[in-house]
């Protein structure tokens, strides 16, 4: 008798890759064999895209090439630019994001080509974009225009320059940054996995991109972070442990804890829990890290469950004066360094997608007339 399928494809290897990898138990994560804690607030979030589209980390003057790519690509297309303010009006933040990567193909000068060098070009273009398809979506839905982008800023540093209308602290793009080097790829999440198998049909990268957007969009995959903040504010400060503790008696889950491949907890969060302390301590209003910290001691005791990326995130992003419902396009940023580099490898070595299924309907029904139904 064949063995009975795994739901949800769980321990199933789907892929071969060589842009990261996890040790569950151990709560590691690696990017091309570089651990997480070696690279977060060293490796540059340019740096690091670097080395998920390219293979490796770059020396100076492939940084500064690199950087001189991404500035060309800081440009939305024509279509995109034109139908923004509509998609705006009429469509939430992933929706939107969804309709503006897919217009974005239309004036991208390799939208046809899934060649190796088109597929490197376009997954710069895709990286630069992505910070200004969500800055331009929200001043669009606030009937404004965001600011230019400072040639001397970072990725970081100009997406916070254009969703706050400010010039950010120099510690705040850092803080940004590394961010955005810790969400950059997470292996076979369901997002890309979804971006695996569309290109593993020979489709386009912006194709595989938007698959990859439609299933971040879903709320079991993306959106903790949002729902993380929420449940921040609807607590009283002074009662977060009968709060937690009256939710998780009543079985309703609390977002940003847990994970299906983290054994202990998630290395992402070590780091985002000390840059919470740290926003939360500049700002003069530590009233939020406090809560988490009390909501994690609640959990942790009466779960055993550790925090995971999203819940130290969602703060980190509140203090650094991103609106909530931006928290998942935010990820789609720092993402898409991940996601095109699966694009790239699966097209490099090829094979559909194509997994197996167990049929549990009825059989041997025999067809009668519509008459005699």
């Amino acid at each position: 008798m064949a063995d009975k399928p795994t739901k949800g494809l769980a321990d199933v290897v789907a892929a071969s890759t060589a842009v990261s990898d996890i040790d569950g138990k151990a709560g590691r994560l690696f990017y091309r064999g570089y651990d997480i804690h070696d690279l977060a607030g060293r490796a540059t979030f340019e740096e690091t895209a670097h080395l998920l589209q390219r293979g490796k980390l770059p020396n100076r003057e492939e940084l500064g090439a690199f950087g001189e790519e991404l500035a060309r690509g800081r440009e939305l297309g024509a279509l995109a630019a034109a139908n923004i303010a509509e998609i705006a009006e009429k469509q939430k933040p992933m929706e939107a994001l969804r309709s503006l990567v897919s217009l974005s193909a239309a004036d991208d000068a390799d939208r046809d080509s899934i060649a190796p060098d088109a597929n490197l070009r376009k997954a710069a273009r895709l990286t630069a974009q992505q910070p200004l398809l969500v800055a331009g979506y929200h001043a669009a839905r606030t009937g404004g225009t965001p600011p230019e982008p400072n040639p001397e800023l970072s990725i970081a540093g100009n997406f916070l320059l254009q969703v706050t209308g400010r010039e950010p602290a120099a510690r705040e793009v850092e803080l940004f940054d590394t961010c955005l080097v810790l969400h950059a790829d997470h292996t076979m999440n369901a997002s890309t996995f979804a971006a695996r198998v569309c290109a593993a049909t020979l489709s386009d990268m912006h194709s595989a991109i938007v698959a990859a957007i439609g299933t971040l969009k879903g709320p079991l995959h993306g959106g903790a972070n949002e729902q993380v903040m929420k449940t921040l504010e609807s607590l009283s400060p002074d009662d977060v442990a009968r709060s937690v503790r009256e939710k998780l008696d009543a079985h309703e889950k609390i977002m940003g804890f847990g994970h299906r491949v983290y054994k202990t907890e998630d290395p992402r969060a070590t780091h985002l829990r000390r840059m919470s302390q740290e926003l939360a301590e500049a700002s003069g209003d530590d009233t939020y890290y406090r809560m988490s910290k009390e909501m994690e001691e609640v959990v942790f005791e009466t779960k055993g469950l550790y925090p995971n990326v999203d819940f130290y995130a969602a703060t980190v992003y509140h203090y650094l004066g991103i609106p909530t419902d931006l928290f998942t396009p935010v990820f789609s940023i720092s993402r898409m360094a991940g996601w095109t580099a699966h694009v790239i490898e699966q097209h490099a070595d090829n094979r559909l997608i194509r997994p197996d299924s167990e049929y549990i309907g009825e059989r041997d029904q025999k067809w009668k007339p519509i008459e005699e139904r």
